[in-house]
């Protein structure tokens, strides 16, 4: 006899799609517990146990009718349509050690030996969901050409698939992973491999930066600009704000001052002789409407200029590193 969360399950997974959401979206989360227990046990039922409740559903079955393959992943799937990612990780992932879990606690060395032999856009994606230290040291495993790859197709990331973990535990398991979600959440794969570039260290993530340059310097440049923002800039100290702003055309630097943070101006403001300062303070005022794109432009310029005089060793953009 089929208990009420079995036939739950196997009505939800009888529905399309679109009309199972909005049932799960009206269930709590004990209740979405129990169906993700049932969905990850349930392998086949006979069809003469289902009650007249589901027997348009039997008739269109044989005498026994197996639970549709990967049901578990089509009802975590029909979970973020209704609630949400993040509300649907805390359903499908309490109580186990999930497979993400697992890769944040292994050796860096053993996950990167693991990936080795993975495509880059697989291992990408992987990264992309670690924590940036973890995804660092595990990047410091493989060889600059290998690291470069799998920067490159972070940083062209814009979605990842909402089943990624179970990915994961398919290719620690078995080696053959089947991918299974085809709801796609978001990611600022520029943002994220910039956040693991970062957390890799100056001299680490300088050597990826130039991999990844000679093959894709479009790319390379967005992920560079990405680890050093303009409201960054506050982070120099005074002989290092000094240096650049010796360096920095008067007029490119008052409008790249239009409309930035408090802060950001009061650093470089610090940075200037009195004189200076007030010039610029008067411009700003005479400067009108300015399109927003051209203060972004100055901006990337003085962001660009200030990562140069880094490279070459002239200033400390204060990130740290090794």
């Amino acid at each position: 006899m089929l208990t009420g969360p079995e036939k739950a399950v196997l009505f939800l997974l009888s529905l399309d799609e679109d009309v199972a959401t909005p049932i799960v979206n009206d269930l709590k989360e004990p209740e979405l517990r129990k169906l993700r227990e049932v969905a990850s046990t349930m392998r086949e039922v006979r069809a003469d146990a289902m009650d007249s409740v589901y027997r348009d559903f039997l008739e269109r079955s044989s005498s026994a009718v197996a639970v549709p393959r990967g049901g578990l992943g089509y009802l975590r799937r029909l979970t973020v349509g209704a609630v949400g990612e993040a509300r649907a990780r805390e359903v499908f992932e309490d109580g186990v050690i999930s497979p993400l879990a697992r890769l944040e606690t292994a050796r860096p060395e053993v996950v990167a030996t693991l990936l080795s032999r993975e495509p880059p856009q697989l291992v990408g994606a992987i990264l992309a969901r670690l924590e940036p230290a973890t995804a660092a040291a595990i990047l410091a495993q493989m060889n600059p050409e290998r690291q470069a790859s799998v920067m490159s197709r972070v940083g062209r990331m814009t979605q990842l698939p909402a089943g990624a973990l179970e990915d994961v535990a398919s290719a620690l398991v078995s080696e053959l992973p089947e991918p299974d979600a085809e709801t796609l959440i978001s990611i600022d794969g520029v943002a994220k491999a910039a956040q693991i570039l970062n957390a890799c260290g100056r001299e680490a993530s300088s050597t990826v930066l130039r991999e990844l340059e000679a093959s894709e310097p479009d790319l390379a440049k967005q992920v560079q600009l990405a680890m050093f923002t303009f409201e960054e800039l506050v982070r120099l100290d005074a002989k290092s704000m000094r240096t650049l702003l010796r360096e920095i055309a008067t007029e490119r630097l008052t409008l790249s001052l239009k409309n930035a943070p408090d802060n950001v101006r009061e650093a470089i403001f610090a940075g200037l002789s009195s004189r200076q300062s007030e010039l610029i303070r008067d411009d700003l005022e005479l400067l009108g409407n300015i399109r927003r794109s051209e203060v972004e432009k100055a901006r990337i310029e003085v962001v660009e200029l200030a990562l140069r005089l880094e490279s070459e060793g002239s200033l400390d953009l204060g990130r740290g590193g090794e």
